[in-house]
């Protein structure tokens, strides 16, 4: 290879060194830009995707326009809120209960919420926020013999698949007849039309069921405070996670929390650990 042949081949060994740099610090710059435009990571940054349920009152429920309300949902919009997002940025889809950890681990859905109780099985696929909500565990019935646990013995229990008094009851009622429906609205219609002899959901959405139902009652109450409800994240966002957090801690400092659990909650016990410290 001649002088001329050679300085030729280190130029274009040059040139293309070259390119590879700038290619990798555009790349890099590009990077950044997009870490910037989505802080939180969500499928669209420029909006929150929910999932959650439409027939959880208080917590999560639709009203007769197809819009979402309750408890976890004015909870959520007010900690959006505080992380920039306008109400119309976030985006609340209807699910059953047991599809809702899947469609967040899968990206379908940025978070999810609907007074999800935080527990360890559920951390091997999703991670949580801090706590906002803690409550009872409740058997509705009209059956007035069944007044306790003992008396679940050979009974047909309904439960929504994947909740926690599904978890419970598997655990703690092993002579009971579990069964298991997407969601309350049709346990409790098997409840009425007697397809089942009680159904086992959470207090506060048994209580509106009483209301609703005059001839159910609220039988047996159990405590549950060891798996408070939270947001739930795909794993491993801890920047959406660490907003949350950040969002709720606000809201319970400011009084919003007890706000909201006032109005959704009228005389119910207020957990301390959730009221503004002095």
């Amino acid at each position: 290879m001649n002088p001329a042949q050679i300085s030729y081949a280190l130029l274009t060994r040059f040139r293309a060194a070259a390119f590879v740099v700038a290619a990798t610090v555009a790349g890099g710059i590009a990077t950044n830009a997009v870490a910037a435009d989505n802080p939180y990571n969500l499928i669209d940054p420029k909006v929150i995707s929910v999932g959650t349920m439409g027939d959880s009152k208080p917590y999560t429920f639709t009203k007769a326009d197809g819009t979402f309300t309750g408890f976890d949902i004015e909870l959520f919009l007010n900690v959006a809120e505080r992380m920039g997002f306008k109400k119309d940025q976030v985006v609340f889809t209807g699910q059953e209960f047991s599809a809702l950890l899947p469609s967040v681990a899968n990206e379908r859905f940025d978070v999810a919420v609907a007074a999800i109780g935080n527990t360890e099985k559920r951390r091997q696929t999703v991670d949580f926020s801090d706590g906002y909500l803690a409550g009872y565990l409740s058997v509705l019935t009209a059956d007035a013999k069944l007044t306790d646990v003992a008396a679940l013995k050979g009974k047909r229990l309904g439960v929504v698949q994947g909740t926690l008094q599904e978890i419970y009851a598997q655990k703690n009622f092993p002579e009971t007849d579990l069964v298991k429906f997407p969601d309350n609205n049709s346990a409790v219609s098997a409840l009425n039309n007697g397809t089942v002899d009680a159904h086992f959901l959470d207090y506060e959405a048994a209580k509106d069921y009483t209301t609703r139902y005059p001839s159910l009652k609220v039988a047996i109450n159990i405590p549950s405070f060891d798996a408070p409800a939270g947001f739930v994240v795909r794993k491993g966002n801890d920047a959406l996670r660490t907003a949350l957090n950040k969002g709720l801690h606000e809201a319970m400092q400011d009084g919003t929390w007890k706000t909201l659990y006032e109005k959704w909650f009228p005389g119910s016990p207020m957990p301390e650990a959730y009221l503004p410290k002095k």
